[in-house]
């Protein structure tokens, strides 16, 4: 059978009734635009005529979507309905009933909608949309697990989409409340909620309280890695005293005889080495963390500041361009390369190094890095 074709007056009619709605979405917010003529633009009768046909010129898949829109999700449910039921085939239809569900708590009748919008749908707008509704309506339903898994094809679909990242950060910390209550509530006893608990301290400044449940999950685990470390560090956090300095060292030291490789309880041996002047012994220890971790960062530039005070400059260039390799946003390596060129008379290449230091000392935009270096990790070791 033939398709049936439409007659030119029908297709004057929908040209007419679509130039009349864009003409109410350019000016439905700005009621004045009915009230008078603008200059240059649409005759005064054919606006007004466009601003009293258009709620009727909507198509019922329209309207329930402006429902929708305007949160009135019962309304557009009840429209998207009736617009389903006339053509199962209109995809926008389909897709914004079962947005409509969601947004009004019954998402139980909209996951199976939203699912199949988010894997099949061709249009990426619909498909998005449906992704984050799906993405609450699992997590609000308890099942974390299928809600991560939906999240994760989202980020890889629109990676530098500020809602997919939104609903991803929340879920995840959701996930780590609901893991973390359920290791409360299921082994208390364990050194492990101490550890976390710790961590927990650390990323609200209660260093003090950190230390206290550090040494509590030391006391349960004598023999478990990286405590003695988080340990060590969280002394540190609190105090730079003396007497708080030689009780980190102790830590660090604790650490290595559990683990000889620790390349960042080597470094921190170092650091408070240098620190209450024992410069050579300071560098004995930086020089086993690098050497444990040759991509150690932060060890090679102690090491090259080191080789600058002692006007070592050609020995410190090679440490120093290593640093920025691996960290090419390192301040301080930029800046210590910058010295060790112009002191050894590389001229061009310190102006190199000093445009870099100053792009790099703009002001940033949404900095986030306090947060994650009070979380306290460690220098990745490769």
């Amino acid at each position: 059978m033939m398709p049936a074709t439409r007659s030119p007056a029908v297709h004057r009619r929908n040209r007419l009734r679509h130039q009349l709605h864009l003409v109410c979405l350019h000016w439905w917010d700005r009621p004045s635009a009915c009230q008078r003529p603008l200059a240059g633009a649409l005759p005064s009768a054919l606006l007004i005529l466009a601003c009293s046909l258009c709620a009727a010129g909507q198509s019922i898949t329209e309207q329930g979507i402006s429902a929708f829109q305007h949160g009135r999700y019962v309304e557009a449910s009840r429209l998207l309905e009736d617009a389903v039921s006339r053509d199962r085939g209109d995809e926008h239809a389909r897709a914004f009933l079962a947005l409509a569900r969601a947004g009004g708590g019954h998402c139980a009748e909209a996951i199976g909608d939203l699912t199949v919008r988010f894997n099949s749908s061709g249009n990426p707008d619909l498909a998005r949309l449906a992704g984050l509704a799906l993405v609450q309506c699992l997590s609000a339903d308890g099942k974390t697990d299928k809600a991560l898994a939906f999240a994760s094809q989202l980020e890889a679909k629109y990676p530098d989409d500020a809602d997919v990242l939104y609903q991803a950060a929340r879920l995840h910390m959701k996930a780590f409340n609901d893991v973390t209550h359920r290791m409360f509530e299921k082994t208390p006893a364990s050194y492990r909620v101490n550890q976390l608990s710790a961590e927990i301290f650390e990323t609200q400044n209660g260093f003090a309280e950190a230390v206290a449940e550090y040494r509590k999950a030391i006391a349960k685990n004598p023999q478990a890695l990286n405590l003695h470390f988080r340990l060590g560090r969280a002394i540190l956090l609190e105090s730079h005293d003396p007497e708080a300095l030689t009780r980190a060292q102790k830590e660090f030291e604790a650490e290595l005889a559990l683990n000889p490789g620790d390349a960042a309880a080597e470094f921190q041996i170092g650091q408070i080495l240098n620190a209450t002047g024992k410069p050579a012994e300071a560098g004995a220890h930086f020089q086993k963390a690098l050497d444990l971790s040759p991509d150690f960062a932060e060890a090679a530039l102690a090491i090259g500041k080191m080789r600058i005070q002692a006007k070592q400059y050609s020995e410190a260039i090679p440490l120093l361009e290593h640093v920025v390799a691996v960290q090419p946003n390192s301040e301080a390596g930029h800046y210590n390369l910058m010295l060790a060129y112009r002191n050894s008379g590389r001229m061009d290449k310190a102006r190199e190094e000093q445009q870099v230091l100053e792009k790099l000392q703009r002001p940033p935009e949404g900095e986030f890095t306090d947060f994650l270096k009070k979380l306290g990790e460690k220098t990745p070791v490769k």
